[in-house]
Protein backbone atom coordinates (compact mmCIF):
# COMPACT_ATOMS: atom_id res chain seq x y z
CA UNK A 1 0.00 0.00 0.00
CA UNK A 2 1.44 3.42 -0.50
CA UNK A 3 2.20 6.18 2.12
CA UNK A 4 1.30 9.62 0.50
CA UNK A 5 1.66 11.18 4.13
CA UNK A 6 4.06 11.43 6.75
CA UNK A 7 1.50 10.47 9.67
CA UNK A 8 1.10 7.23 7.47
CA UNK A 9 4.86 6.64 6.80
CA UNK A 10 5.10 6.84 10.91
CA UNK A 11 2.32 4.97 11.91
CA UNK A 12 3.71 1.89 9.03
CA UNK A 13 7.23 2.26 10.30
CA UNK A 14 6.14 1.96 14.24
CA UNK A 15 3.68 -1.21 13.43
CA UNK A 16 6.49 -3.08 11.59
CA UNK A 17 9.04 -2.48 14.05
CA UNK A 18 6.38 -3.91 16.68
CA UNK A 19 6.17 -6.61 15.02
CA UNK A 20 8.96 -7.98 13.75
CA UNK A 21 10.49 -11.35 14.50
CA UNK A 22 13.89 -10.42 16.18
CA UNK A 23 17.12 -13.00 15.57
CA UNK A 24 19.19 -11.86 18.63
CA UNK A 25 22.55 -12.19 17.43
CA UNK A 26 24.68 -12.18 20.47
CA UNK A 27 23.52 -13.22 23.79
CA UNK A 28 24.94 -14.58 27.07
CA UNK A 29 22.10 -16.69 27.83
CA UNK A 30 21.60 -20.69 27.69
CA UNK A 31 18.93 -23.11 26.97
CA UNK A 32 16.99 -24.38 30.05
CA UNK A 33 18.60 -27.90 29.47
CA UNK A 34 21.74 -26.42 30.92
CA UNK A 35 20.00 -26.09 34.48
CA UNK A 36 21.40 -23.19 36.17
CA UNK A 37 23.66 -21.51 33.98
CA UNK A 38 20.45 -19.87 32.72
CA UNK A 39 19.98 -16.83 34.62
CA UNK A 40 16.15 -15.83 34.76
CA UNK A 41 13.45 -14.21 37.36
CA UNK A 42 13.75 -10.94 39.39
CA UNK A 43 16.50 -11.39 41.43
CA UNK A 44 18.86 -11.77 38.69
CA UNK A 45 17.97 -9.02 37.16
CA UNK A 46 18.33 -6.66 39.93
CA UNK A 47 21.47 -7.86 40.76
CA UNK A 48 22.98 -7.72 37.51
CA UNK A 49 26.23 -6.00 37.33
CA UNK A 50 25.17 -2.75 35.82
CA UNK A 51 22.37 -2.37 38.73
CA UNK A 52 25.59 -3.49 41.23
CA UNK A 53 27.59 -0.83 39.83
CA UNK A 54 24.82 1.93 40.43
CA UNK A 55 23.90 0.68 44.27
CA UNK A 56 27.72 1.69 45.30
CA UNK A 57 27.62 4.66 44.10
CA UNK A 58 24.40 5.43 46.07
CA UNK A 59 25.78 3.75 48.92
CA UNK A 60 29.59 4.77 49.14
CA UNK A 61 30.09 3.94 52.41
CA UNK A 62 28.95 0.38 51.83
CA UNK A 63 32.15 -2.24 50.83
CA UNK A 64 32.42 -4.51 48.23
CA UNK A 65 33.53 -7.15 50.82
CA UNK A 66 30.09 -6.78 52.68
CA UNK A 67 28.06 -6.57 49.50
CA UNK A 68 29.54 -9.79 47.99
CA UNK A 69 28.88 -11.65 51.19
CA UNK A 70 24.77 -11.02 51.13
CA UNK A 71 23.04 -14.10 49.71
CA UNK A 72 21.54 -12.75 46.45
CA UNK A 73 18.18 -12.26 47.82
CA UNK A 74 19.42 -10.30 49.93
CA UNK A 75 21.72 -7.96 47.42
CA UNK A 76 18.43 -7.90 45.27
CA UNK A 77 16.58 -6.53 48.27
CA UNK A 78 19.00 -3.83 48.86
CA UNK A 79 19.40 -2.55 45.70
CA UNK A 80 14.92 -2.78 44.84
CA UNK A 81 15.34 -0.26 48.28
CA UNK A 82 18.04 2.38 47.20
CA UNK A 83 17.17 2.52 43.40
CA UNK A 84 13.73 2.06 43.33
CA UNK A 85 12.33 2.96 46.58
CA UNK A 86 14.45 5.77 48.09
CA UNK A 87 15.39 7.33 44.54
CA UNK A 88 13.37 6.57 41.30
CA UNK A 89 14.38 4.34 38.50
CA UNK A 90 15.64 6.87 35.82
CA UNK A 91 18.71 5.03 34.51
CA UNK A 92 18.44 2.57 31.73
CA UNK A 93 19.46 -0.42 33.57
CA UNK A 94 16.36 0.69 36.14
CA UNK A 95 14.04 1.49 34.02
CA UNK A 96 14.68 -1.80 31.83
CA UNK A 97 13.28 -3.94 35.02
CA UNK A 98 10.41 -1.47 35.30
CA UNK A 99 9.74 -2.43 31.66
CA UNK A 100 10.30 -5.95 32.82
CA UNK A 101 8.08 -6.31 35.83
CA UNK A 102 5.27 -4.41 34.23
CA UNK A 103 5.33 -6.64 30.47
CA UNK A 104 5.03 -9.68 32.98
CA UNK A 105 1.80 -8.59 34.54
CA UNK A 106 2.95 -6.71 37.67
CA UNK A 107 2.49 -3.06 38.26
CA UNK A 108 5.55 -1.76 38.76
CA UNK A 109 6.17 0.31 42.10
CA UNK A 110 7.69 -0.31 45.56
CA UNK A 111 5.86 -3.67 46.28
CA UNK A 112 6.60 -4.71 42.83
CA UNK A 113 9.54 -6.96 43.89
CA UNK A 114 7.34 -9.46 46.25
CA UNK A 115 4.80 -9.44 43.74
CA UNK A 116 6.96 -10.58 40.89
CA UNK A 117 8.90 -13.08 43.17
CA UNK A 118 5.48 -14.72 44.09
CA UNK A 119 4.63 -14.59 39.87
CA UNK A 120 7.98 -16.33 39.08
CA UNK A 121 7.73 -19.07 41.96
CA UNK A 122 5.32 -20.56 39.76
CA UNK A 123 7.33 -20.81 36.86
CA UNK A 124 9.65 -23.47 34.89
CA UNK A 125 12.35 -22.29 33.31
CA UNK A 126 11.04 -23.72 29.75
CA UNK A 127 7.57 -21.64 30.84
CA UNK A 128 9.30 -18.75 31.52
CA UNK A 129 11.10 -18.93 28.03
CA UNK A 130 8.51 -19.39 26.13
CA UNK A 131 6.65 -16.06 27.96
CA UNK A 132 10.06 -14.05 27.76
CA UNK A 133 10.92 -14.87 24.02
CA UNK A 134 6.64 -13.85 23.16
CA UNK A 135 6.79 -11.03 25.06
CA UNK A 136 10.34 -9.63 23.57
CA UNK A 137 9.16 -10.81 19.95
CA UNK A 138 12.36 -12.60 19.81
CA UNK A 139 12.25 -15.83 17.60
CA UNK A 140 15.80 -16.82 17.83
CA UNK A 141 19.09 -16.09 20.18
CA UNK A 142 22.67 -16.44 19.23
CA UNK A 143 24.11 -17.87 22.96
CA UNK A 144 28.11 -17.33 24.10
CA UNK A 145 29.39 -20.94 24.34
CA UNK A 146 32.42 -21.39 25.90
CA UNK A 147 34.20 -24.95 25.86
CA UNK A 148 37.02 -23.26 28.23
CA UNK A 149 34.70 -22.92 30.43
CA UNK A 150 34.81 -26.53 32.81
CA UNK A 151 31.04 -26.27 33.82
CA UNK A 152 29.64 -25.47 29.84
CA UNK A 153 32.55 -28.05 28.46
CA UNK A 154 31.12 -30.77 30.62
CA UNK A 155 27.79 -29.84 29.38
CA UNK A 156 28.39 -30.35 25.81
CA UNK A 157 30.31 -33.29 26.66
CA UNK A 158 27.08 -35.03 28.25
CA UNK A 159 25.03 -33.69 25.59
CA UNK A 160 21.90 -33.60 28.34
CA UNK A 161 18.60 -33.04 27.68
CA UNK A 162 16.65 -32.05 24.03
CA UNK A 163 17.95 -29.09 22.48
CA UNK A 164 15.55 -25.98 21.81
CA UNK A 165 16.50 -24.56 18.89
CA UNK A 166 15.61 -21.11 19.04
CA UNK A 167 19.11 -20.85 20.95
CA UNK A 168 21.97 -21.12 18.19
CA UNK A 169 25.34 -21.33 19.40
CA UNK A 170 28.43 -19.66 18.62
CA UNK A 171 32.11 -20.73 19.50
CA UNK A 172 33.73 -18.40 22.14
CA UNK A 173 37.21 -18.09 21.75
CA UNK A 174 38.51 -15.40 23.88
CA UNK A 175 40.63 -17.63 26.10
CA UNK A 176 42.62 -18.94 22.85
CA UNK A 177 43.62 -15.14 22.65
CA UNK A 178 45.90 -15.09 25.80
CA UNK A 179 49.48 -15.71 26.37
CA UNK A 180 50.09 -18.63 24.66
CA UNK A 181 52.16 -20.73 27.83
CA UNK A 182 48.64 -20.26 29.41
CA UNK A 183 46.63 -21.19 26.36
CA UNK A 184 49.02 -24.41 26.00
CA UNK A 185 48.21 -25.51 28.96
CA UNK A 186 44.42 -24.71 28.97
CA UNK A 187 44.75 -26.82 25.76
CA UNK A 188 46.82 -29.58 26.81
CA UNK A 189 44.25 -30.39 29.64
CA UNK A 190 41.69 -30.62 27.35
CA UNK A 191 44.23 -33.46 25.13
CA UNK A 192 45.33 -30.66 22.80
CA UNK A 193 49.17 -31.05 23.11
CA UNK A 194 51.19 -28.60 21.28
CA UNK A 195 54.65 -26.92 21.49
CA UNK A 196 55.78 -23.02 21.02
CA UNK A 197 56.70 -20.71 23.42
CA UNK A 198 55.93 -17.07 25.03
CA UNK A 199 55.99 -15.86 21.33
CA UNK A 200 52.77 -18.15 20.66
CA UNK A 201 52.38 -21.68 18.91
CA UNK A 202 54.81 -23.88 17.17
CA UNK A 203 53.69 -25.69 14.25
CA UNK A 204 52.14 -28.23 16.20
CA UNK A 205 50.36 -26.19 18.87
CA UNK A 206 48.72 -23.93 15.77
CA UNK A 207 47.85 -27.70 14.41
CA UNK A 208 46.74 -28.69 17.95
CA UNK A 209 44.49 -25.56 18.03
CA UNK A 210 43.12 -25.42 14.67
CA UNK A 211 41.67 -29.52 15.54
CA UNK A 212 40.30 -27.94 19.11
CA UNK A 213 38.43 -25.48 16.45
CA UNK A 214 37.57 -28.27 14.31
CA UNK A 215 36.26 -30.66 16.98
CA UNK A 216 34.04 -27.88 18.66
CA UNK A 217 32.55 -26.69 15.51
CA UNK A 218 31.53 -29.67 14.75
CA UNK A 219 30.41 -30.30 18.24
CA UNK A 220 28.21 -27.26 18.59
CA UNK A 221 27.33 -26.11 14.87
CA UNK A 222 28.03 -22.34 15.54
CA UNK A 223 26.58 -19.05 13.71
CA UNK A 224 30.11 -17.75 14.23
CA UNK A 225 33.26 -17.34 15.88
CA UNK A 226 33.27 -14.98 18.86
CA UNK A 227 35.83 -13.19 20.78
CA UNK A 228 35.66 -9.94 23.39
CA UNK A 229 38.85 -8.24 22.56
CA UNK A 230 40.87 -5.09 24.73
CA UNK A 231 41.17 -2.29 22.57
CA UNK A 232 44.87 -2.52 22.24
CA UNK A 233 43.95 -5.07 19.20
CA UNK A 234 46.29 -4.50 16.49
CA UNK A 235 47.22 -6.45 13.43
CA UNK A 236 49.60 -7.77 12.75
CA UNK A 237 50.95 -8.35 16.02
CA UNK A 238 54.13 -10.12 16.73
CA UNK A 239 53.12 -12.05 19.61
CA UNK A 240 51.05 -14.87 20.33
CA UNK A 241 47.50 -13.12 20.31
CA UNK A 242 48.73 -12.09 16.87
CA UNK A 243 50.24 -14.98 15.46
CA UNK A 244 46.97 -17.21 16.66
CA UNK A 245 44.78 -14.88 14.91
CA UNK A 246 46.64 -14.98 11.60
CA UNK A 247 47.81 -18.83 11.47
CA UNK A 248 44.63 -20.48 13.85
CA UNK A 249 41.47 -18.52 13.32
CA UNK A 250 41.00 -16.56 10.36
CA UNK A 251 42.38 -19.44 8.14
CA UNK A 252 39.83 -22.05 10.39
CA UNK A 253 36.82 -19.55 9.92
CA UNK A 254 37.82 -19.38 6.25
CA UNK A 255 37.90 -22.53 5.33
CA UNK A 256 34.83 -23.46 7.60
CA UNK A 257 33.43 -20.48 5.49
CA UNK A 258 32.54 -19.64 9.41
CA UNK A 259 31.91 -15.79 10.62
CA UNK A 260 34.13 -13.95 13.02
CA UNK A 261 32.37 -11.97 15.48
CA UNK A 262 34.68 -9.84 17.57
CA UNK A 263 33.89 -7.32 20.30
CA UNK A 264 36.47 -4.86 20.62
CA UNK A 265 37.35 -1.91 23.42
CA UNK A 266 36.59 -3.53 26.65
CA UNK A 267 39.37 -2.87 29.34
CA UNK A 268 39.04 -6.51 32.30
CA UNK A 269 38.60 -5.38 35.74
CA UNK A 270 39.53 -1.48 36.19
CA UNK A 271 38.27 -2.13 39.48
CA UNK A 272 38.87 -5.63 40.55
CA UNK A 273 36.66 -5.46 43.72
CA UNK A 274 33.32 -4.85 41.39
CA UNK A 275 34.07 -8.27 39.73
CA UNK A 276 31.86 -8.18 36.34
CA UNK A 277 30.61 -4.53 37.14
CA UNK A 278 34.56 -3.69 37.35
CA UNK A 279 35.31 -3.98 33.57
CA UNK A 280 35.80 -0.40 31.44
CA UNK A 281 36.50 0.69 27.82
CA UNK A 282 39.09 2.45 25.66
CA UNK A 283 39.54 3.53 22.11
CA UNK A 284 40.06 1.13 19.38
CA UNK A 285 42.12 0.75 16.25
CA UNK A 286 39.88 1.04 13.21
CA UNK A 287 43.02 0.35 11.46
CA UNK A 288 43.56 -2.77 12.68
CA UNK A 289 39.71 -3.51 11.82
CA UNK A 290 40.27 -2.30 8.06
CA UNK A 291 43.59 -4.41 8.21
CA UNK A 292 41.77 -7.64 9.19
CA UNK A 293 39.25 -7.21 6.54
CA UNK A 294 41.96 -6.19 3.75
CA UNK A 295 44.32 -9.41 4.33
CA UNK A 296 41.03 -11.86 4.98
CA UNK A 297 38.29 -10.59 2.06
CA UNK A 298 36.89 -14.73 2.02
CA UNK A 299 35.99 -13.72 5.94
CA UNK A 300 32.77 -12.28 7.44
CA UNK A 301 33.35 -10.35 10.41
CA UNK A 302 31.11 -9.56 12.32
CA UNK A 303 32.12 -6.35 14.23
CA UNK A 304 31.24 -3.95 17.57
CA UNK A 305 33.11 -1.51 19.01
CA UNK A 306 33.05 -0.37 23.10
CA UNK A 307 33.54 3.11 22.72
CA UNK A 308 31.27 5.86 21.24
CA UNK A 309 33.90 7.71 19.79
CA UNK A 310 35.10 4.58 17.25
CA UNK A 311 31.47 4.42 15.56
CA UNK A 312 31.97 6.98 12.75
CA UNK A 313 35.06 5.26 11.84
CA UNK A 314 33.75 1.85 11.98
CA UNK A 315 30.97 2.82 9.72
CA UNK A 316 33.54 4.35 7.01
CA UNK A 317 35.55 1.45 7.39
CA UNK A 318 32.52 -0.72 6.54
CA UNK A 319 31.74 1.30 3.47
CA UNK A 320 35.82 0.25 2.37
CA UNK A 321 35.24 -3.00 3.10
CA UNK A 322 32.37 -5.45 2.16
CA UNK A 323 32.96 -8.27 4.28
CA UNK A 324 32.61 -5.94 7.32
CA UNK A 325 29.19 -6.27 9.33
CA UNK A 326 28.79 -3.65 12.19
CA UNK A 327 26.38 -4.86 14.65
CA UNK A 328 24.55 -3.94 17.54
CA UNK A 329 25.00 -1.51 20.36
CA UNK A 330 27.29 -2.89 22.61
CA UNK A 331 27.59 -2.86 26.52
CA UNK A 332 27.71 0.91 27.77
CA UNK A 333 26.41 1.95 24.26
CA UNK A 334 22.80 0.75 25.14
CA UNK A 335 21.42 3.65 26.21
CA UNK A 336 18.67 5.40 23.98
CA UNK A 337 20.28 8.74 23.69
CA UNK A 338 23.51 6.89 21.80
CA UNK A 339 21.42 3.89 20.04
CA UNK A 340 19.41 7.02 18.58
CA UNK A 341 22.93 8.24 17.08
CA UNK A 342 24.16 5.20 16.05
CA UNK A 343 21.63 4.13 14.35
CA UNK A 344 21.13 7.40 12.35
CA UNK A 345 24.91 7.48 11.52
CA UNK A 346 24.58 3.95 10.17
CA UNK A 347 21.41 4.23 8.39
CA UNK A 348 22.83 7.43 6.50
CA UNK A 349 26.67 5.72 5.74
CA UNK A 350 25.36 2.16 4.98
CA UNK A 351 21.42 2.48 4.66
CA UNK A 352 19.97 -1.22 5.45
CA UNK A 353 23.56 -3.19 5.11
CA UNK A 354 24.30 -3.16 8.69
CA UNK A 355 22.56 -5.12 12.09
CA UNK A 356 21.52 -2.35 14.29
CA UNK A 357 20.71 -4.40 18.04
CA UNK A 358 21.56 -7.11 19.32
CA UNK A 359 20.68 -7.54 23.62
CA UNK A 360 23.87 -8.97 24.88
CA UNK A 361 21.10 -10.45 27.38
CA UNK A 362 23.12 -11.86 30.64
CA UNK A 363 19.41 -12.60 32.28
CA UNK A 364 16.41 -14.08 30.16
CA UNK A 365 14.44 -11.60 31.21
CA UNK A 366 16.89 -8.53 29.55
CA UNK A 367 15.34 -9.38 26.10
CA UNK A 368 12.02 -8.06 26.93
CA UNK A 369 13.71 -4.23 28.10
CA UNK A 370 16.18 -4.22 25.94
CA UNK A 371 14.09 -4.96 22.67
CA UNK A 372 11.33 -2.89 23.65
CA UNK A 373 13.32 -0.25 24.19
CA UNK A 374 15.51 -0.69 21.42
CA UNK A 375 12.47 -0.94 18.91
CA UNK A 376 10.90 1.85 19.84
CA UNK A 377 14.24 4.40 19.49
CA UNK A 378 15.42 2.24 16.37
CA UNK A 379 11.69 2.78 14.76
CA UNK A 380 11.60 6.67 15.51
CA UNK A 381 14.93 6.72 13.92
CA UNK A 382 13.79 4.62 10.77
CA UNK A 383 10.32 6.96 10.34
CA UNK A 384 12.39 10.25 9.87
CA UNK A 385 14.55 8.25 7.26
CA UNK A 386 11.28 7.81 5.36
CA UNK A 387 9.50 10.59 6.03
CA UNK A 388 12.66 12.47 4.55
CA UNK A 389 12.34 10.30 1.21
CA UNK A 390 8.57 11.06 1.18
CA UNK A 391 9.52 14.54 1.57
CA UNK A 392 11.81 14.20 -1.51
CA UNK A 393 9.30 12.62 -3.72
CA UNK A 394 10.21 8.87 -3.11
CA UNK A 395 7.40 6.37 -3.61
CA UNK A 396 7.03 4.91 -0.12
CA UNK A 397 4.95 1.66 0.85
CA UNK A 398 4.19 -0.72 3.77
CA UNK A 399 5.27 -3.69 1.64
CA UNK A 400 8.48 -2.16 1.38
CA UNK A 401 8.78 -0.67 5.21
CA UNK A 402 7.91 -4.16 6.31
CA UNK A 403 10.74 -5.56 4.15
CA UNK A 404 13.36 -3.08 4.96
CA UNK A 405 12.26 -3.78 8.69
CA UNK A 406 12.67 -7.36 8.34
CA UNK A 407 15.91 -7.33 6.93
CA UNK A 408 17.01 -4.84 10.06
CA UNK A 409 15.86 -6.98 12.57
CA UNK A 410 16.37 -10.87 11.08
CA UNK A 411 17.71 -11.56 7.36
CA UNK A 412 20.42 -9.81 7.39
CA UNK A 413 21.92 -11.77 10.28
CA UNK A 414 20.69 -14.96 9.23
CA UNK A 415 21.44 -14.90 5.28
CA UNK A 416 25.64 -13.03 6.48
CA UNK A 417 25.56 -16.05 8.47
CA UNK A 418 24.48 -19.03 6.45
CA UNK A 419 21.51 -19.51 8.76
CA UNK A 420 17.94 -21.12 7.60
CA UNK A 421 15.47 -18.14 8.03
Amino acid sequence: MRLTTEKAVRAAVRKAVDSAAVVDMHTHLFEPRFGGMLLWGIDELLTYHYLVAEVFRARPELTCAEFWQMPKPAQAELIWDELFVKRSPVSEACRGVVTCIEALGVKPGPKALAETRKLLARRSPEEHVDAVFRLAGVTRAVMTNDPFDDAEREMWLAGKGPRDDRFVPALRIDALFGEWPAVAKKLAAMGYKGGGDAAGPDARGIFEVKRFLGDWADRMKPAYLAASLPPDLDYPESNSRGRVMAECVLPFARERKLPAAFMIGVRKLVNPELKLAGDSLGLSKVEAVERLCRDWPDVRFFITLLARENQHALCIAARKFRNLTPFGCWWFLNDPSIIREMTAERLELLGLSMIPQHSDARVLDQLIYKWTHSRMVIGEVLADKYADLLAAGWVVTSEQVRSDVDRLFSQNFLELAGLKA
